[in-house]
């Protein structure tokens, strides 16, 4: 079995709804998880924007949120999640804070990638780690990988 994320909030390729969002009340989407690998000893969660800040004429990904040491035989994170799983820590998102942070496009619609990635290995806490440091460290350690892609215009 494939690993896979899903959102009872939104659909593959579907809109984010506005709750979500800071035109809402920027809340973390429920999130669901499946068929983590059986040798996997953690998950990583990173939420990020491709199309910053233009669609038509991207420069940069903009990081959303960025979990790490989710415990495998958590199937998935509650909508405004406050409580996180034992052992979750967290990294910097691109407003420099830990935590969620929702879509807030300046223009167009943008893609929001929810990618999950079951590791060989537990990480040490790397102390607020950016997304370039998180990857750096999961390198060598990716097992699976699944991807949930929403999106969202402002005024939607």
């Amino acid at each position: 079995m494939a690993l896979t994320i899903t959102s009872s909030a939104f659909a593959e390729g579907g809109t984010i709804p506005a709750l979500y969002t800071c035109e809402g009340r920027d809340l973390s989407p429920p999130l669901a998880w499946s068929g983590v690998p059986a040798d996997a000893r953690s998950l990583v969660l990173i939420v990020d924007d491709p199309d910053a800040p233009d669609p038509a004429a991207p420069r940069m990904t903009w990081v959303h949120w960025l979990l790490y040491n989710l415990p495998v035989d958590v199937g998935g994170l509650a909508e405004a999640v406050r409580a996180l799983p034992a052992g979750t820590l967290e990294g910097m998102n691109d407003w420099r804070r830990a935590g969620y942070g929702g879509p807030c496009p300046p223009i167009g619609r943008h893609r929001y990638f929810h990618k999950l990635y079951a590791l060989d290995v537990v990480l040490p806490d790397l102390q607020g780690p950016t997304k370039r440091r998180l990857e750096q460290a999961m390198q060598g350690h990716i097992l699976a990988e699944a991807q949930l892609v929403g999106t969202y215009q402002k005024g939607d």
